[in-house]
């Protein structure tokens, strides 16, 4: 597994580095925002360690910016901040654990399997944006792993959508797979409007006269 660390403090960034050499990860470490930066654009990385308060780019800076290039990559917080905004900040931009200075190596060893855990669990489900996700084999739609609750028809909306990624789904094949009866195009849209409304985020598209969609370019 492909690690970067980005941490400012020298003895540190060592500890942590051969903790994790001793585990089998392959350890890039970097000491300021900007190579973080610049390594995770040059290369992929299965996790990412941040320090928060580092040179050049903080750590909640570089999160944004790769977000922002589409690279979500998972990442484990460490700091000595305990402010709530910070805290609450790094669990916005979909950190997926935080871990406060000072802290036992061990613990950190086990943060890392838990996170690996669930990372592999997202695999298995399909990105709809950047906090949804559609767990297929269930049928269930995640936000940020935790299941919404959606009316039936909301369910096989999603379902029909997400089984057609990147494909316009027109109003016919909605009357035939989910209504199995006519109904008007007025009412589909009055049902998907329903359920756009009740996400947090917007994902699903309108195609004009035509129907709904999931653009992939754009999850």
């Amino acid at each position: 597994m492909k690690v970067l660390l980005l941490e400012d403090d020298v003895m540190l960034n060592e500890a942590i580095g051969e903790f994790l050499h001793m585990k089998d990860y392959d350890v890039t470490s970097v000491s300021d925002g900007m190579q973080a930066l610049e390594r995770t654009l040059q290369e992929p990385f299965d996790l990412l360690i941040l320090d928060i308060t580092v040179p050049k780019l903080n750590g909640l800076s570089l999160l944004e910016e790769l977000h922002r290039q589409n690279i979500m990559t998972p990442a484990i917080f460490i700091s000595a901040l305990v402010d709530i905004e910070d805290i609450t900040r790094a669990f916005d931009l979909g950190c997926y654990d935080y871990l406060k200075k000072p802290f036992h190596l061990k613990e950190l060893g086990l943060r890392i399997d838990r996170v690996m855990d669930v990372r592999g669990h997202e695999m298995e489900a399909l990105r709809l944006s950047r906090h949804y996700r559609y767990d297929t084999p269930n049928k269930v739609l995640l936000y940020d792993n935790e299941p919404q609750v959606l009316t039936k028809r909301q369910h096989q909306i999603i379902a029909l959508l997400a089984d057609n990624v990147g494909t316009v789904v027109d109003f016919d094949r909605f009357r035939d797979e989910i209504w199995e009866e006519y109904v008007d195009n007025a009412t589909i849209r009055a049902e998907v409007s329903r359920l756009k409304k009740s996400l947090n985020e917007e994902f699903i598209q309108n195609i004009r006269a035509m129907g709904y969609m999931i653009d992939s370019k754009q999850r």
